[in-house]
C-alpha cells in the first residue's frame, strides 16, 4: 500500500513526515547507511511540497537520526554512542565497553607555553611549557571526537617523543609516570565545527558539536591533564541518571 499523510487533522505535515521516517527507521524498514529518497522523490511519493520534505528531513538531521553528506545525499545516521557523565574513563575504556575498537592518529604533537586558561586549569606558573597533543580518537576506525590534550612538561618530561598512535594515553601515564585519574571536573557546550575540524571529524557544517573541557587530577588532587574535546553531535550523547 501506498504510504500517505493524513491532510485532514492538525498535525503538520512536515511532522507527520518526520514520524513517518523514524518509525521506518525503528523498525529496521532503513538501516543505517542506507540513503534516503530525495527531496523530490518524497515530496511527489506524499503530494507534498518540497519545502515541507526539507522540514522533515532537517529536523532529522538535527535530532542525528540521519546525516548528510555534500555531494552524496542524505544517509540513515550509525546509533549514537552514549557515555555516562559520573564515571571518568578514558576514551579507549569507553569505546572497548561497547564492543568497538578504539584507535587514534595523531595530528601534531608539540611543546608550548602555555595559554591563560590552560595555566589557570593546571595550576601553573606564568610561561610554564606545556606539550599539546592533538589526535583523532577513533572507534572501529571512524572518526569520533577531535580531542586537543594539555599536559605540564615539567611532571612529564618526554613524554612528547612517545608513540601515541593506537594508544591510552593513561595508561601510556600510568606504566611511565607512574600518573593515574582519580576525579575530574569537566563542562559540556554546544557549537558549530570550523572548517579545520570538520575536515578532521568529516563532518558538514550542519552538525552541531559537543565541546567538553577536561581538568583531570591525579591521587593526591593535583591537577595534570587539561583536555579539550569536540564531538559531532550525530555520533555520540551523554546520559546522566538524576535521584531526588
Amino acid at each position: 500500500m501506498k504510504p500517505s499523510l493524513n491532510k485532514n487533522i492538525p498535525v503538520p505535515l512536515y511532522f507527520q513526515l518526520k514520524q513517518y521516517l523514524i518509525e521506518q527507521i525503528d523498525r529496521g524498514e532503513m538501516k543505517p547507511g542506507d540513503s534516503i529518497p530525495s527531496e523530490r522523490e518524497l515530496s511527489e511519493e506524499f503530494e507534498i511540497s518540497r519545502m515541507t520534505v526539507r522540514q522533515a528531513v532537517l529536523e532529522l538531521v538535527n535530532d542525528g537520526r540521519l546525516v548528510r553528506e555534500q555531494g552524496k545525499g542524505t544517509f540513515i545516521a550509525q546509533p549514537k554512542i552514549s557515555q555516562g557523565l559520573f564515571r571518568l574513563t578514558s576514551f579507549s575504556e569507553d569505546m572497548i565497553s561497547r564492543g568497538m575498537k578504539p584507535g587514534a592518529y595523531v595530528v601534531d604533537v608539540v611543546v608550548s607555553e602555555a595559554s591563560a586558561t590552560v595555566q589557570e586549569a593546571l595550576k601553573l606558573r606564568t610561561a610554564a611549557p606545556v606539550i599539546i597533543l592533538t589526535r583523532v580518537r577513533l572507534a572501529d576506525g571512524k572518526p569520533m571526537a577531535l580531542e586537543v590534550t594539555h599536559l605540564p612538561l615539567r611532571r612529564f618530561e618526554g613524554l612528547e617523543r612517545e608513540n601515541f598512535e593506537g594508544v591510552s594515553l593513561y595508561r601510556l601515564l600510568e606504566s611511565k609516570f607512574g600518573v593515574k585519574p582519580a576525579s575530574a571536573s569537566q563542562t559540556i557546550e554546544v557549537g558549530m565545527p570550523n572548517a579545520r575540524e570538520m575536515n578532521l571529524l568529516h563532518v558538514s557544517g550542519e552538525v552541531p558539536m559537543l565541546l567538553i573541557k577536561r581538568v583531570t587530577c591525579d591521587e593526591d588532587g593535583v591537577p595534570y591533564e587539561f583536555v579539550k574535546s569536540i564531538y559531532p553531535g550525530d555520533r555520540y550523547k551523554f546520559h546522566a541518571e538524576l535521584v531526588r
